[in-house]
This record gives C-alpha cells, structure tokens and sequence, in this order.
C-alpha cells in the first residue's frame, strides 16, 4: 500500500489564490480516494480471514457498521466494494481474484472514486457469461483508465460501445412476465352514516373507470324550465358511481344479486312504512329512512319482516319480485327511458317506479309502471312533482303550482321522434 501524506495547509486560507484553492482540493480529493482505497485492502483481507473468527460477528458489513457508527445499508455498499476491488481467500485457502482489478490500482491512485467505482463494476454484471476471461479483463482495464478522466456520461457511451463489440446480436429478446395489476379499494361506513370510499387503481384501470364515470357524469340538459344543472363536477362523479352500480346489479349474470336491483329487508312496522315515519334495515348495513325505503322497494327484491311491538321479528315473508323481466321489456318499448319531460337517459339507467306505491294497494301492472332514471325518480318520491297515466295509456307529469300555475300535464318526447 503506497504511503500517503496529508497536503500543507496555507495559514490563511482566504489569502490564497484561486490556483492554490484549486490544487487544494485537488490534494484532498485525491488522499479521501487514496484513503478509501486502502481502506478497502483492510475490510477484504478482515473477509478473507473470516470476520467471525476475529470480532466475533456475522458479517464483514456489520462489524464495520458499529466499527464506524454507520447503519448497516451504509456499511454494506463500503464492504461489497472493497471485496470487488481485492483479492480475497475462501475457506479452504484459495485465492478469490478480484473482479476489477485494473479499476483498484487506479482507486489506489486515488484518480477515481466511489461513484465511478459503483459504475463500472455495474457495468461489469451486463457482460454475456460467454465472455471470453482476456476479453474481460481487456474491457475492465478499458473503463479503467478511461475513469481516470472520464465522467459517468463517457463511461455510459463506452459501456454501449463494449457491449456492442462483446454482444453485437445482443441478448435474446424474451417475453415479459405480465405482472398482476395493483388495484386497492377500501370501503368503511362513517358515524354519520354516509360510507367512505379509497382506492389505488393501475393505470389501465383507472383509465377505463374514468371513461365510465365520465360518460354518466354529464350535464343535464337544460329543460323546459329553463333549469340548468347546478350539480358539482364531485357531485355528478357520485351520481355516475350510483348509476354504474345499479347497471352493475341489474346484471342477470351478477352473483348473489340476479339482476334484481336491491334486496330490502324491511324491519320496521307496515304502518309506518305507510306513513314514510320511522326508519328501514337496508341489508343489515345500516339505517335508511321509510321514504327511501318506499323509493328502493319501487324496482327490487323485497323481504318483508313483520315485526312486533317489541322489535321482535315475527314473520319473514317470501322474496317477492314486484317488476318481472317482461314487464320491464315492456316498459322500455313503451317509454323508451325516462318519461320525465326533457329527460334523455335510456332505459338502462331507469327504475321501474310505481305510480301508486304497492305499499299503498297498488298494482304491479304496466298501467301503474313508469319508467324514471334515479334523479327524477327521487324528485317524484321527494318533491311536488307528480306522475298520472292519461286515458291513452301513456304517463304525464303535473308540475308544481310554483313551476306552473295551471299545471299543465307534461310528456316527454325525445324518446319517440
């Protein structure tokens, strides 16, 4: 190991000139990169004697680490290159060459450092197997002298020129394994009720849930009102979700759902479910009130439980399905999507809804049927609209007093120009 001497420091350093200040550091770096070397014969000759034998401990890389008072991951690289740089011995006594041996003699010199050192040894592993030792050892000695001046950019240029001198036909092209896309989603109900919904999406899904929400998440066209929709980019994304769920369930193929819409288990007394007081059991998850259990059991599958005064539950009825598949085949010939006025969504993003609620006596005929998407079939449940069968068999809305005050019966015609 060649001795080394630390450089003379000026004893005013902001005197010296900008040449000494540059020979400095020039003196510096050299000693940090001669110093490192040596450094290196040290911890390969510890590895070649057997670290646990001498301290006591597992690795090379975990004696140096509390040696120096670095974390292990700074330790490692330290050790790892010192053993590519040096010869070492395995257990039996023979010599281990080093990998780069011409790049150690020009570290010794300290006319390189680490990050050139990392480069070329990384360099090293995309050499074919089939290399020949003398063509190895001829690019090795290549990149090493070329580090003595070089930066990692000529270093780059020059691995693809060896490669392609060792390699031309370069390695044999190989399908790539196709990795199982990432996707995340967490779903968990809040205290107040509402649900919260997080998610990780790979790219092409995520791409693909975009185009479908955004398609359902379009603006309202203006109605004959003049009402605009005032409803939030968030807001109609929402609305969208919802659409997509209910295209979703309604799905003959879906599991556990059949094409029914929802299944209510309705666990509050028939006369305020009547009354649209009191609250309903929606699949055990949680509460939902009368009025939107009225709303739901419209288009679903329902489970009627009588309960007692108590709360205790006395009867459970049969399933019994309220639309059956050729009513509904009907009402998308006949109404050709929602029949509210000036409303364009088509049948698939309608519910079946019945004019006089079955709840109230009424029928499950086409004559008490009319098909609404879920906006307009909220506003009918909610609001003062109205819907009425005129005497031909076709629905008509009644508006508001506050929108019409003669309440002038309305249709929609956009389905059938």
């Amino acid at each position: 190991m060649s001795e080394t001497f630390l450089p003379e420091l000026p004893q005013e350093l902001w005197r010296a000139g900008k040449l000494e200040l540059a020979h400095g550091v020039q003196q510096f770096l050299q000693m940090i990169r001669t110093a490192t070397a040596g450094l290196g014969q040290f911890l390969a000759e510890i590895e070649s004697r057997g670290v646990k034998d001498l301290y006591g401990y597992g690795s090379t890389a975990n004696w140096f680490a509390d040696m120096a008072g670095l974390s292990l991951g700074e330790a490692r690289p330290v050790v790892n290159r010192a053993i590519a740089l040096n010869p070492t011995r395995a257990l039996d006594g023979t010599e281990v060459p080093a990998v780069a041996p011409a790049t150690a003699a020009v570290a010794a010199e300290g006319m390189v450092g680490n990050e050139r050192i990392d480069q070329i040894l990384e360099i090293l592993t995309k050499i074919p197997a089939e290399t020949s030792a003398e063509d190895r050892t001829s690019a090795e000695k290549i990149l090493a002298d070329l580090a003595r001046d070089a930066g990692p950019r000529q270093l780059a240029e020059a691995e693809q020129n060896l490669l392609a001198w060792l390699d031309p036909d370069g390695n044999e092209p190989k399908e790539p394994e196709p990795k199982e896309p990432r996707r995340e989603l967490t779903l968990e109900r809040r205290k107040d009720g509402f649900w919260r919904l997080t998610g990780l999406l790979d790219d092409e899904t995520g791409a693909r849930t975009a185009a479908a929400l955004e398609a359902h998440a379009q603006p309202r066209p203006v109605d004959e009102f003049g009402q605009a929709d005032l409803r939030m980019k968030c807001e109609r994304l929402g609305d969208a979700w919802t659409e997509l769920l209910d295209l979703a369930i309604a799905c003959p193929d879906q599991p556990g759902t059949s094409g029914y819409r929802t299944l209510v288990h309705v666990t509050i007394g028939l006369e305020e479910l009547k009354s649209g007081l009191g609250t309903a059991c929606l699949d055990f998850v949680g509460t939902m009130t009368a009025r939107e259990a009225r709303l739901a059991a419209c288009d679903c599958l329902m489970l009627p439980v009588v309960m007692s005064a108590a709360g205790e539950p006395l009867d459970v009825g049969r399933l019994r399905r309220f639309v059956t598949p050729g009513q509904r085949r009907a009402l998308n010939i006949r109404d050709g999507g929602c029949a509210f006025p000036g409303c364009h969504r088509k049948p698939k993003h309608c519910h079946a809804h019945h004019i006089e609620h079955w709840i109230d006596g009424g029928p499950t005929d086409l004559r008490n049927l009319v098909l609404l998407c879920g906006f307009h079939h909220r506003l009918i449940h909610h609001g003062d609209w109205q819907v009425r069968m005129a005497t031909d068999g076709l629905p008509e809305f009644i508006p508001p007093q506050y929108r019409d005050p003669l309440r002038k019966p309305r249709r929609n015609t956009l389905h059938h120009i």
